[in-house]
């Protein structure tokens, strides 16, 4: 049991004893909460009951709590319990108390935290996901943290975890990603070949062009173009990939399962949950494009399903995929850890679950904020190697992992 728990616990029992001392009246006992003061001279934990009781107690607060002060068992955990104006119960944790918990821990290794709640939930914690067109930035190990630690936290309570990363491998980023390396592979070959206006400029791009020379030489450039660009695609997404692991599986991030976005189209899903919807009445033609009538589930506004050109949206696609979390594979939670930029999605995406027949309850999401970081007091946005964006690579080569996943929750 935790302290918090316990002296919740030691509350109600309190309570109890001073009605039947004559202290309180015969009231129910509503639900309350024990908080962490945000001052420490105000204790480690603090009660505000006697707050919720004065209306219904038709006596001052401070009188209730003082009532319930009086009735508290003091167990060994406790310093010393006050009791503060205007119904405050600040409670006092026992110094000595709380230096031997560290001997505790240590004694419990790995299994300490370790709770058995009963029947554990199939929980889903998706997180990074980024699109594999690029090395992880320093935004992205955020997320990557936030969501191993709670991983971690919901198997040690007892729960069954799946941890996935999305990979984004469909849709036009993915086409200017093969187009990027493709110029970039000729021009390793020592072609002429103009870059794209919308491609990736990253010096790492030159990089893993040069290293698919030195493997296969002009393979791909013998090939047709199509077919050649296709290829080469494919195989510079795995290499992307291959960072991508060894960057997270250096900061101890670990995964599960690494699903394609791709897939959700090779295997007829995506089509067959776009057909779902449709039977269901919340997708309409117009304007030449296929929309998602959000506005039927109490949003402000519908949403693009397949574009005029007859490509889907990154949402489309994402449905998809929520439906073989909840359908499929049967998650009884899913945890979704997206950028604060994407705050604007959730209600959607919530519609959109709702609007397959699963309660939106059931899909938690989480936004991480935004990172900044500083070098002394100098605010650093750019890498001194590179003069781009700083990679998630280079912070952990610089400060080491423990340090990373300490700052970044």
């Amino acid at each position: 049991m935790t302290v918090r728990n316990e002296i919740h616990r030691l509350v109600e029992a309190a309570f109890g004893r001073a009605q039947s001392a004559g202290e309180l009246p015969a009231l129910e006992l509503p639900e309350f909460a024990v908080e962490r003061p945000a001052r420490p001279e105000h204790g480690d934990f603090a009660v505000s009951l006697a707050l919720r009781l004065a209306r219904a107690a038709r006596m001052p607060p401070l009188q209730i709590a003082q009532a319930i002060a009086r009735h508290l068992d003091r167990p060994e955990f406790l310093d010393r319990v006050e009791v503060a104006p205007p119904g405050f119960i600040n409670f006092f944790l026992n110094d000595r108390w709380v230096c031997r918990q560290v001997e505790a821990i240590l004694a419990a290794g790995p299994e300490y935290g370790r709770v058995s709640p009963g029947p554990g939930l199939n929980i889903q914690v998706e997180f990074v996901s980024a699109n594999p067109v690029g090395p992880l930035h320093v935004g992205n190990g955020r997320g990557a943290v936030l969501g191993s630690t709670l991983a971690n936290i919901l198997g040690l309570a007892g729960h069954r975890v799946t941890r996935e990363y999305y990979i984004n491998d469909a849709g036009s980023q993915m086409d200017a990603f093969y187009r990027s390396l493709w110029a970039r592979y000729l021009q390793a070959l020592g072609h002429e070949a103009e870059f794209p206006p919308d491609g990736y400029p990253g010096q790492y791009l030159v990089e893993i062009a040069r290293e698919i020379v030195a493997e296969h030489g002009d393979r791909f450039a013998r090939m047709p173009e199509a077919e050649g660009r296709l290829a080469l695609g494919k195989l510079g997404v795995e290499k992307v990939l291959g960072l991508i692991r060894r960057d997270l599986a250096d900061l101890r991030v670990e995964f599960d399962v690494w699903y394609s976005e791709q897939s959700l189209y090779d295997s007829g899903l995506f089509q067959k949950v776009l057909n779902l919807l449709r039977e269901r009445g919340f997708v309409e033609e117009r304007e030449g494009a296929l929309w998602f009538v959000s506005t039927a589930l109490g949003e402000d506004k519908d949403n693009v399903l397949i574009r005029s050109n007859g490509l889907p949206t990154y949402f489309a696609s994402d449905i998809a995929y929520h439906y073989d979390k909840f359908a499929i594979r049967k998650f009884d939670r899913v945890i979704d850890i997206w950028g604060a930029d994407h705050q604007g999605h959730v209600p959607r995406m919530k519609a959109a679950v709702q609007a397959l027949g699963f309660d939106p309850d059931r899909l938690i999401i989480l936004l991480t904020q935004m990172v900044t970081l500083r070098r002394g007091a100098e605010v650093v946005r750019l890498s001194k190697r590179t003069g781009e964006i700083i990679t998630l690579r280079e912070v952990i080569d610089e400060v080491g992992a423990d340090a990373c996943r300490y700052f970044f929750l």
